[in-house]
């Protein structure tokens, strides 16, 4: 049987999750979807949806779909859903897991990967954080909850855009880019997202995106006057974050947030000696894993004929082989990492050293 895949929906309250959950599950998109709701969700999507009052765990919507609370935790309610599914108790293709506005994402993703019941039925597919253009300001510099969601996510949907003046919008947007360059960012209107950019966006699938998204790493050319490195066309965003004068997104009327979460790019062109690299990424998952909130890259391994992928959460890092390097293309390897208050001197070193 095929895993099951699960999409974690967060962002922050008021940013317009159940509006889009809402929109997901009464739609006729012939997909049948469970919902795990955490019950100190700060408005329940059932009751608006069914206008019906259930002690049962577990409610059907009329298109199929299934709603169910958590009362204990996910992993529980997880295990409880696969088996009811194998048994044909209940039918759906797939989970979305909407965490509570203050939620971390990391300890939710992680539950896929460290729990090898969970593991088996399941294949966490992606993040999603929804940010309130209005307020998100405010609760990213008040709350480091926001930034961590931010941080997390694969992909960043903008709601109550049509609430902020043009330019607040755009600063908003580079600053989201700086904290995150990894992960596409769209607009949404009142929850109105094409199912394709909701769902199957193979995240944590390291096999499914090979490069990291080239096009999310272009920064405006007037922001990088002072590499210190050859780079290639695709400058990252937040190559040079960790300073505050970059923050601001190359325009004066911004304010410069010098916020915790950043995100730098490791760039190199010679191989890596595989045993030095895994020493020192074990090292720095073991001290900073906490803070390390994704990170993901494509490597030129010594030896090896193939691409190297790997990608992590916190302290939970895997890595796969690839495709083979095409016939005159480049062998260099791409690392980004996204953190709070990572040193990002130390990676540049040690990485460095792992070099042939």
């Amino acid at each position: 049987m095929s895993l099951i895949p699960v999409t974690i929906l967060t962002g922050f309250l008021g940013s317009g999750k159940t509006t889009l959950l809402k929109r997901v599950l009464s739609e006729q998109h012939g997909q049948k979807i469970a919902v795990i709701e955490n019950e100190f969700g700060e408005e329940n999507i059932d009751n608006d949806i069914l206008a019906v009052e259930s002690k049962e765990q577990i409610v059907q919507m009329s298109n199929g779909c299934i709603c169910c609370t958590i009362r204990e935790d996910l992993r529980v309610t997880l295990a409880d859903l696969a088996t009811r599914r194998r048994k044909g108790e209940l039918e759906f293709d797939r989970i979305v897991i909407e965490t509570t506005g203050l939620a971390d994402p990391g300890p939710v993703a992680q539950t896929f990967f460290m729990d090898d019941e969970i593991a088996e039925s399941y294949q966490l597919d992606s993040i999603l954080t929804l940010v309130d253009a209005k307020h998100a300001g405010q609760q990213l510099d008040d709350r480091q909850e926001a930034r961590r969601q931010v941080g997390f996510a694969d992909r960043l949907f903008l709601s109550k855009t049509d609430l902020v003046a043009k330019d607040e919008a755009e600063a908003l947007i580079q600053r989201l880019k700086q904290m995150n360059p990894r992960a596409p960012l769209a607009a949404v209107h009142f929850g109105e997202v094409p199912i394709a950019e909701v769902f199957d966006l193979h995240g944590f699938n390291l096999n499914a995106k090979l490069d990291i998204d080239p096009d999310f790493l272009k920064a405006d050319e007037h922001e990088h006057h002072d590499h210190d490195h050859d780079h290639d066309h695709d400058h990252a965003h937040g190559e040079h974050c960790d300073h505050p004068s970059h923050q601001a997104g190359g325009h004066g009327h911004h304010h410069a947030h010098d916020d915790d979460v950043k995100s730098f790019v490791f760039r190199a062109e010679r191989p890596f000696n595989p045993a030095k690299l895994e020493d020192f990424l074990g090292s720095v998952v073991n001290i900073y894993g906490p803070r390390m909130l994704r990170y993901k890259g494509v490597l030129a391994i010594q030896g090896l004929d193939r691409k190297v992928i790997f990608q992590g959460v916190h302290q939970l890092m895997g890595s796969d082989v690839g495709p083979a390097w095409a016939e005159g293309e480049a062998r260099s390897s791409k690392m980004v990492f996204i953190g709070i208050d990572l040193p990002r001197d130390i990676f540049d070193q040690g990485l460095e050293q792992c070099l042939i």
